[in-house]
């Protein structure tokens, strides 16, 4: 057993590291604020501009696409230090093209989509979005009730989404809906739903913690083209993992980079401040909240490489996916929730990263799966009551 990261993968942690440090970490004071007064988790369109220039210049960009259309082709273990050192700031930056509906395409696309999705996709040309829960289905996909119909050539979709990002401003959804029906079992498809396109209103902008926003989206006879159809025809489920899977790998590093922060940040602070005219560092309670933090990070992260290797191998990592999204998320969420306890009435200022990052963690704790569901898996496939 290698537990030595390769001089490559060491690099590139460093120069994100140094990206983070020098780029997004001195945006964090104007994105606090704005985020104060009310005005969104958001960063300003110079600012993202310059930032889009930085990161391509460096090679930051499609760190894991295919190299045949301009990607790095970079495997899953290599991606955990990059992401563990974005999770490090509340600069809400993302290194384009997001991996979860890169890997989708990925593993879907046809010649025809390649050319006019995935391509623009990875450099940077087009944005995305994926449509997947419902009101009344979110972490079970089996209540899904938006349906696709074929008419001629192309196909029409009926029903309602909701908790999706940047609906309103991307280029194209991934959509999924039901298609059919084997065996009493609903099947799903993805489809490829432009912006723009007849049908597909966006019904409310959502207000979440921490500034963020998600829509509800209703679909009226909302008519696709055939060629868009991602993948086989009630076939989306496996690629949905795909996309679900990747994400989550991606929670899990940005946990650990959250937690890495926070626990740096105690570490700064409790020497510096006395009560009762002793550093708190001198008290065992930060002591225990120190100690366990450091253990907990660090078996985090071995994890998060554990099933980096095990998915870069080709192997089934379900279950390791489910055990660090769990772990790494709740983990972070204490870590950070003590983090703010240590510095007492300045830990609950919105002045400070902490309260961001408590909120994304709150939000990442239920997203792409609940904390709950996820160890529900893990508990009937190790009882073997899975049916």
């Amino acid at each position: 057993m290698d537990f030595e990261l390769s001089t490559e993968d060491k690099l590139l942690k460093d120069l994100v590291a140094r990206f983070v440090r020098d780029e997004l970490a001195p945006l964090e004071t104007g994105v606090m604020a704005r985020e104060a007064e009310g005005k969104g988790l958001n960063i300003l369109p110079d600012d993202m501009v310059r930032l889009d220039e930085v990161s391509r210049k460096l090679g930051l960009w499609g760190l894991d696409a295919p190299s045949d259309v301009g990607g790095s082709d970079l495997p899953y273990m290599s991606l955990v230090g990059v992401n563990e050192e974005m999770g490090k700031t509340v600069t809400p930056y993302t290194l384009p093209p997001d991996s979860p509906n890169l890997r989708m395409l990925m593993a879907t696309v046809n010649d025809q989509q390649r050319e006019a999705y995935l391509a623009p996709y990875v450099a940077g040309k087009t944005s995305s979005a994926i449509g997947i829960s419902e009101p009344g289905a979110g972490a079970d996909p089996a209540g899904m009730i938006t349906k696709a119909v074929r008419d001629g050539d192309d196909w029409v979709i009926n029903g309602r989404k909701i908790w999706i990002s940047r609906a309103e401003q991307v280029d194209f959804t991934i959509l999924m809906a039901v298609t059919g029906e084997v065996n009493g079992r609903r099947q799903m498809s993805a489809f490829l739903v432009d912006k723009g396109t007849p049908g597909f209103k966006p019904l409310r902008r959502i207000p979440m913690l921490g500034g963020a926003y998600t829509y509800e989206v209703v679909l009226e006879d909302c008519r696709v083209p055939g060629w868009k159809l991602l993948g086989q025809e009630g076939a989306g489920f496996a690629p949905m993992q795909v996309r679900l899977g990747t994400r989550r790998m991606e929670m899990a590093a940005w946990s650990i980079g959250m937690a890495q922060r926070a626990l740096d940040m105690m570490i700064e602070y409790a020497p510096q401040r006395k009560t009762f005219g002793v550093p708190l560092s001198e008290r065992q309670t930060i002591q225990f909240w120190a100690a366990d933090a450091a253990t907990r990070i660090h078996a985090a992260r071995l994890m998060a490489y554990h099933c980096a290797w095990t998915l870069d191998q080709g192997r089934d990592a379900r279950q390791e996916i489910s055990m660090i999204k769990a772990y790494c998320t709740e983990m972070a969420f204490e870590v950070v929730d003590r983090a703010m306890q240590t510095f007492g009435a300045m830990g609950m200022t919105k002045e400070m990263p902490l309260q961001l990052m408590a909120a994304k963690l709150r939000l990442m704790r239920i997203y792409d799966g609940p904390t709950e569901i996820h160890k529900w898996v893990v508990g009937r496939n190790l009882m073997g009551t899975r049916r």
